[in-house]
């Protein structure tokens, strides 16, 4: 059995290069620019939802109470009318990239630490490369990307925006259980 000590270093390794990826990703590559889009009204739009007092929050419309509201005639009329659509609000003023930063990486740290749980309690000491590379793959695969589809079903998410970020995942994994495979006690 391999100490969970021992794979520390491959749990800061891998966070560090998922960090790093993700940056390309974003920043050099920018394949996510087409997942968002300007409203022709903007302004207009932020207007009202200013006026509309919107708190930092999520929200959903038209919204419904319960399933017996959504079969009112009026209710029945906002959907066929629309939009219908959620709406994330974030705090006002200046965006500061720092804290977010922060929590991702916190974040790429926890998918290395249950994927080295998983690698843990599957595996052994002096384990190939191979094995170590399924186990912590899978695991932090599952972990970058699979919240993705249950977005686009329930949440309306363009399927697009949900494929790019499973290749986003697929990528982060790919490093995470490289790291792994390498590092991996013998």
């Amino acid at each position: 059995m391999v100490e969970f000590t021992h794979l520390f270093l491959p749990i800061v390794l891998s966070a560090v290069l998922v960090f790093i990826a993700s940056a390309v990703i974003h920043m050099v590559v920018k394949w996510h620019s087409p997942d968002y889009r300007k409203l022709q009204n903007e302004d207009e739009v932020l207007a009202a939802i200013g006026k509309g007092g919107a708190t930092p929050g999520q929200y959903i419309f038209p919204h419904c109470k319960d399933g017996k509201q959504m079969q009112e005639p009026e209710m029945i009329k906002k959907f066929e009318k629309g939009p219908v659509g959620m709406m994330y609000v974030r705090p006002s003023g200046k965006v500061n990239l720092g804290p977010f930063l922060g929590k991702w990486i916190l974040y790429t740290l926890v998918v290395g630490a249950i994927a080295a749980y998983m690698a843990h309690a599957t595996l052994k000491f002096g384990d190939g490369y191979l094995p170590v590379f399924r186990i912590v793959g899978t695991t932090a695969w599952l972990a970058y990307s699979w919240q993705g589809p249950a977005d686009s079903i329930w949440k309306g998410k363009p399927w697009t925006s949900t494929f790019r970020e499973m290749v986003d995942g697929l990528v982060y994994a790919c490093l995470t259980a490289g790291t792994f495979g390498w590092l991996w006690p013998r």
